[in-house]
């Protein structure tokens, strides 16, 4: 997909919440899920918004609030929350645990899996908690230098000895 134009992508219903957040600073909380919402799907804008509410009650308490004074963890959610806006089939996450308090990456990891198991949403986690991340997963692979060194399921990644002394052991979870 690195070849295809934008447009195209959406269309396709694949959507991301990049490393760095990347949300729009001066818009309040409801302007930036507003630009995450696809054309296609208006007639789904309240229901979608409200899916966002729920997921992260957060966002809400803060909606007139803009975007560049929330807290880096309120950031993170509104990130996933414009991703979301756009229904996507596919969610690509990009370090979403980054630089965030633990109990907040606990509750970005439990909207994740929410997000998984209740609308069955597809999500491709880059991410360097190795432990949460494998936690999460259905499949993990473990990547060197771009290249996947390992493969496997959460369950089979967490458990196996190579992969707990580099990733696991040592204050890396």
């Amino acid at each position: 997909i690195t070849q295809m134009p934008t447009h195209e992508i959406a269309r396709m219903r694949i959507a991301q919440s990049p490393e760095g957040r990347r949300i729009f600073p001066r818009m309040t909380v409801m302007e930036n899920l507003q630009m995450g919402a696809s054309l296609d799907n208006l007639k789904h804008y309240d229901e979608d918004v409200e899916k966002v509410f729920t997921l992260f009650p957060r966002l809400k308490e803060r909606i007139t609030q803009r975007g560049g004074t929330l807290s880096g963890g309120e950031q993170q959610m509104l990130s996933i929350g414009r991703a979301l806006m756009a229904r996507p089939k596919l969610l690509l996450l990009d370090e979403p645990s980054l630089g965030l308090a633990p109990l907040i990456v606990k509750q970005i990891f439990d909207a994740i899996r929410e997000l998984n198991r209740t609308q069955g949403l597809t999500v491709f986690l880059v991410e360097q908690n190795a432990f949460g991340a494998l936690k999460l997963a259905t499949r993990g692979y473990v990547m060197v230098n771009g290249n996947v060194t390992m493969s496997g399921t959460g369950k089979e990644l967490l458990a196996n000895p190579e992969v707990r002394a580099a990733y696991l052991e040592g204050g890396h979870h």
